[in-house]
């Protein structure tokens, strides 16, 4: 594919979904910077060997045959999935322990569920989807109701980002 002609691309189960490319604004910009320094600070306090926290719609594999590779905001992998890359990886191949989407305007809901739900079919055990606008976020687990915190309250890593606690309204700072 070019690298450059204004379509985001990702292949789902194999099918190709093509769009015009998100044109991001502050909000968005804002909150996924302030998303990846809050869990880069937890990754930095957690003990060695630890994991990898990404930004900027990190290239991630998700699963072959059907192939599944998509670009993430914001992706937390444990250092099992880091140490598996090579010099030759472009892309983390691997499902992440956190999936971050952040929500624009040329998102669809059928586009934002098609991911979820392809995040929990494939591993990934914590998805947040991040509304920059309402200052929401709508944290999926596999097998579990989705659960929504807005910025008065707190968001916690659970099992999966042991010790992770943060008030929402600092995702949006």
């Amino acid at each position: 594919f070019p690298a450059d002609d204004g379509i985001d691309r990702e292949l789902i189960r194999g099918e190709l979904k093509e769009r015009v490319m998100t044109r991001r604004n502050r909000f968005h910009a804002m909150a996924e910077a302030s998303i990846a320094r809050l869990i880069g600070n937890w990754v930095a306090g957690q003990d060695s060997p630890r994991g990898s926290v990404a930004s900027g719609e990190v290239g991630c594999i998700l699963r072959r045959d059907p192939d599944t590779s998509v670009g993430i905001d914001v992706a937390y992998f444990s250092y099992d999935v880091v140490s598996r890359q090579t010099d030759e990886t472009t892309m983390f191949d691997g499902a992440p322990v956190l999936a971050v989407e952040i929500l624009s305007s040329s998102d669809t809901h059928e586009d934002v569920c098609d991911k979820v739900q392809e995040y929990l079919g494939t591993g990934v055990q914590l998805v947040w989807v991040v509304d920059p606008v309402f200052q929401t976020v709508i944290v999926h687990r596999p097998d579990q109701s989705p659960s929504m915190f807005n910025n008065t309250e707190r968001l916690s890593g659970g099992e999966d980002l042991p010790g992770f606690d943060v008030a929402v309204s600092e995702l949006f700072e």
